[in-house]
């Protein structure tokens, strides 16, 4: 891999910044300084230094994002704002993708990463990952509308859901507060299920996946990088 390649994947800046970094002299390899950034190294063998401080490759990156309104879950986008515009250019690498898709009205947390594996495991039906959300629905969401979403239930087009946790947290003005558990992802389910009861989800906002909690620190539209705990807990659900 050349040089610049590898120093740009690590996170340590664009491609075009970690050149002036190399040219600067403040990179060695093999103890040796380094002043091209099409020098070819063996990311795994290879000792690289910056500034005299050891790097360590790394292959994947793992990132929690607040997701807000108005900026779809997506790569890339012609017209509309993607949660990767949200991330700074530097932590913007190449192959970062969403894991899943939370609506463009739907807020909440969102798994960045270039971890293709771990994105097949936690979307994956055989593997039943839990996701909450907590929701605010128009109407009042009473023990009938709980037992028919607890055993399932058949969506406009026939399809059939399987059963969902919903714990009402308040009413008020006619409208309800719920924390609700899926264990699927089907294309808009929460808002379709509700439709199925003749019922509006106004609000919808993730607070979980699998193992993992939304940060409560994180506004709404910041990020941060998964702790190496969260990543192994990740992996085991």
């Amino acid at each position: 891999m050349r040089l610049d390649k590898y120093l740009a994947n690590i996170g340590l800046g664009t491609r075009s910044e970690v050149r002036k970094i190399i040219k600067g002299g403040h990179v060695k390899v093999n103890s040796i300084i380094v002043d091209n950034g099409k020098k070819q190294i063996k990311e795994q063998d290879d000792q690289v230094q910056v500034d005299n401080k050891i790097i360590e490759y790394q292959d994947f990156f793992y990132y929690m994002l607040n997701k807000p309104q108005g900026v779809v879950s997506a790569t890339s986008d012609k017209i509309q704002k993607t949660v990767l515009e949200l991330l700074n250019e530097r932590d913007r690498l190449r192959g970062l993708f969403p894991v899943g898709r939370l609506d463009k009205d739907t807020t909440g947390l969102l798994i960045i990463t270039n971890d293709g594996k771990l994105a097949h495991q936690l979307l994956s039906p055989a593997h039943h990952v839990k996701k909450v959300y907590q929701a605010k629905i128009a109407g009042i969401v009473d023990e009938n509308a709980v037992k028919k979403l607890a055993s399932g239930i058949t969506l406009r087009n026939g399809e059939r859901t399987k059963g969902a946790e919903v714990q009402v947290l308040k009413l008020e003005d006619n409208c309800s507060w719920i924390k609700i558990t899926i264990r699927e992802g089907k294309y808009h389910q929460i808002k379709r299920m509700f439709g199925a009861l003749s019922m509006l989800v106004i609000e919808l906002n993730r607070i979980e996946m699998g193992s993992l909690k939304l940060d409560d620190s994180l506004g709404e539209g910041s990020y941060r990088k998964l702790t190496d705990n969260e990543i192994s807990k990740l992996k085991e659900n």
